[in-house]
C-alpha cells in the first residue's frame, strides 16, 4: 500500500512547504516613490544689472592709400609702418629714366615746332611786304598768314606735351598730402606697380572715430547724435562720444551695422585700441524683471520650462516661460512666472510631473555653531581640569 508523501513527511515540513507556496502566490507591491529634496527659490522682482556693451575699435576718421599716378618700378622707400610723416614727406621713389626721356623728346618737339613757327613768320613779313606794293594777290598773303596760325598751333601742342611730360616725371616721387601715421605698406622696393596701385596708407591727424557694430534687433534704437560711453579696454578713462554715422545696409559678412562714433575731448586712445562701448540709449540697467538662475531652466519640447513647487502638496509641475535676455549668470524671464511663486532652481533634470518633494536645507549653517559649540565646551573642559589636577614637586 503506498502512503502519501505529506502523510509521510513530518510536520515542519509540510509547514514549510505550504509557506513557500503562499509567498509565491503573494503580490508584491512597488516601492514607493522616493521623496527627493531639492532647492528652491521664491520669485521676486529685481533690478537689471547688466547693459549692453559692444566691443569697438579706434579708427582714423581719414584713411588715405596713396600711390603713384604713373606706373614703374620702386627703387626706394622710406615711410614705415608707425611713422608720422608731415605734408610734402616724400614716401617712395620710382625709376625716372623713361619718363625723363620722354621728357627731353617733347621739349625736342617745341624746339622742332618753334623753328618752324619762326620760318613761318618771316615768310609772312616778307609776303606781307610785297602785297604792299602789289606784286602778290591779297589771297596768297592770307595763305602765308594760315601758315603761320598752323605753326603757332603746333608750338603750343608741343609745349603742352613737354608740360604733361614734366608732370609725368614729378609723379615717380610718391609725397604725403597730409600729415599723419602711416598705418601700412603695401609695396616694397624692386616692386612693379601700375598707377593708381596702393603704395602707402597714413592715417590723417585730427580726429578719430570708435567703430562697432550692432545685430539688426538694436540698429533701430540708435540714432545719429545719441551719446555712447567709451572706454578702452587697457586703462581705466572714461570717455564720452556721439553718433556720428550708422551704416544703412549690414555687412554682407557679419550682417551687422557698422557704427561710428566721434570722440569728445583732447585725451583720446591710440589707433587701434579695443574700447568697450555703452550706448546710453540702449541701456536698461535698474529696470525690475524677473530672474530665476540658469540651473533652473530645462528644455521641453520645442520651448524652455521650469519647475515649480506646489507648497500644499508638496508635488512640482512643469511651468513653460520665455527668457527675454540674460543678466550675468541668471536669466531674464519674459513670461510664464509671477512673483511669490517657488520655483526649484537645482537638480531639475531628475524630476516628474506630479513627483513630492521637500525643500532642502543647508545643514552646515547649523551644525556648524553645534560643533564650534562643544569644541568650546571640550577646551573649557580641560582647562578646568589642568586647573584642579595636582602639581608634582
Amino acid at each position: 500500500m503506498n502512503v502519501p508523501f505529506l502523510q509521510r513527511a513530518p510536520a515542519w515540513a509540510v509547514a514549510a512547504t505550504t509557506s513557500l507556496v503562499l509567498l509565491g502566490c503573494a503580490r508584491t507591491e512597488p516601492p514607493a516613490e522616493p521623496v527627493r529634496a531639492v532647492k528652491v527659490i521664491t520669485i521676486g522682482v529685481a533690478a537689471l544689472q547688466s547693459t549692453h556693451e559692444f566691443a569697438g575699435e579706434v579708427r582714423p576718421r581719414v584713411e588715405s592709400r596713396l600711390g603713384f599716378r604713373v606706373g614703374g618700378k620702386i627703387t626706394q622707400r622710406s615711410a614705415e609702418v608707425g611713422q608720422h610723416v608731415k605734408a610734402g614727406t616724400v614716401l617712395a621713389l620710382l625709376d625716372p629714366q623713361d619718363y625723363r626721356l620722354a621728357a627731353d623728346a617733347a621739349r625736342a618737339q617745341v624746339a622742332a615746332a618753334a623753328t618752324s613757327r619762326d620760318l613761318a613768320a618771316a615768310d609772312f613779313r616778307r609776303y606781307a611786304t610785297l602785297r604792299e606794293q602789289n606784286f602778290i594777290s591779297g589771297a596768297e598773303l592770307e595763305r602765308r598768314e594760315s601758315t603761320l596760325k598752323a605753326a603757332q598751333a603746333q608750338v603750343e601742342q608741343a609745349q603742352a606735351q613737354l608740360a604733361s611730360q614734366g608732370n609725368q616725371a614729378r609723379y615717380t616721387s610718391l609725397v604725403a598730402d597730409v600729415s599723419g601715421v602711416v598705418t601700412a605698406v603695401e609695396a616694397e622696393p624692386g616692386q612693379v606697380v601700375s598707377a593708381g596701385s596702393p603704395v602707402v596708407r597714413i592715417a590723417a591727424d585730427g580726429p578719430r572715430d570708435v567703430v562697432f557694430s550692432v545685430p539688426e534687433d538694436k540698429v533701430a534704437a540708435i540714432r545719429a547724435g545719441t551719446e555712447v560711453s567709451v572706454k578702452p579696454w587697457a586703462s581705466a578713462l572714461q570717455l564720452t562720444g556721439r553718433v556720428r554715422e550708422v551704416a544703412a545696409s549690414a555687412d554682407p559678412a557679419t550682417r551687422t551695422y557698422p557704427v561710428k562714433v566721434s570722440l569728445q575731448g583732447e585725451t583720446q586712445p591710440p589707433l587701434g585700441a579695443t574700447v568697450t562701448v555703452v550706448p546710453q540709449s540702449l541701456n536698461v540697467a535698474g529696470t525690475p524683471v524677473i530672474k530665476v538662475p540658469t540651473s533652473a531652466l530645462r528644455q521641453e519640447g520645442q520651448g524652455t520650462a521650469v519647475w515649480v513647487v506646489d507648497r500644499a502638496s508638496m508635488t512640482v509641475k512643469s511651468q513653460p516661460v520665455q527668457i527675454a535676455t540674460a543678466d550675468g549668470n541668471d536669466a531674464v524671464i519674459g513670461a510664464g512666472l509671477l512673483p511669490g511663486m517657488t520655483v526649484v532652481s537645482a537638480g531639475v533634470h531628475v524630476l516628474s510631473p506630479g513627483q513630492k518633494v521637500s525643500i532642502w536645507q543647508d545643514k552646515g549653517s547649523a551644525l556648524a555653531p553645534v560643533a564650534a559649540q562643544a569644541a568650546t565646551g571640550k577646551v573649557a573642559a580641560g582647562d578646568a581640569q589642568a586647573a584642579t589636577l595636582p602639581v608634582k614637586r
